[in-house]
């Protein structure tokens, strides 16, 4: 089974979710830009003050903080992973390349007005970084996270304008990778529409 593995993906696709799955019953160790960044930001440390403006406005954190960044946890690991958010860039992935082979990139495509209809009905928690859904999984009280009881809210990159600017952001410089690897026949697209299990199902089909 393939174990260095990239998830593709625009926001709100499911890559997080999926990524999870992977690694719950795979024991992939998942590695999430996103969740970094974010903890940096909530941690205020000079990398989460200076990603925040980027993330806040949709755009992408600058290829030299990410890319330092995850070529530290790669390392560290030195066997199998699960790239979720990263790379982003072309540039990112020629980065990733001479520090590791990666064995397949799992593209989950998603069309935009269903992306838009998740992404501005998600809510996180500035805690423990669980996400809900106002449709599809909702906290067991309103506006409070299940696991440790904090207050809910809305990212400020999960507002309409602000995803729709992502989406924009994400195809201009995130899809050229799907023929960077598709290019190095290291690609396979699913669908990310439907049921979690299919999904999942098709995605691990695609690691054998």
């Amino acid at each position: 089974m393939k174990t260095k593995i990239i998830l593709l993906g625009p926001p709100g696709c499911g890559k997080g979710t999926q990524a999870e799955l992977l690694g719950d019953r795979l024991g992939l160790v998942r590695l999430s830009t996103g969740d970094m960044l974010r903890e940096a930001v909530r941690k205020d440390t000079p990398l989460g003050k200076e990603a925040k403006k980027y993330m806040d406005a949709g755009a992408l954190v600058p290829n030299d903080v990410i890319i330092g960044m995850m070529k530290e946890k790669i390392h560290d690991l030195g066997g199998a992973f699960l790239l979720d958010g990263f790379p982003r860039t072309v540039e990112q992935a020629d980065a990733l390349g001479k520090e590791v082979d990666v064995d397949v990139a799992i593209n989950i495509d998603v069309e935009d007005e269903e992306l838009v209809k998740r992404l501005t009905n998600r809510r996180s928690c500035p805690e423990c970084n669980s996400v809900y859904h106002l449709a599809n999984k909702q906290p067991k009280v309103v506006g409070i996270c299940d696991k440790c009881g904090c207050q809910l809210y809305q990212r400020d990159d999960d507002t309409e304008k602000t995803v729709r600017n992502r989406l924009e952001v994400y195809r201009e410089n995130t899809y050229p990778l799907i023929e960077y690897y598709r290019e190095r026949g290291r690609l396979a697209t699913v669908k990310g529409v439907g049921d979690i299990e299919y999904i999942y199902t098709q995605i691990s089909e695609a690691l054998k």
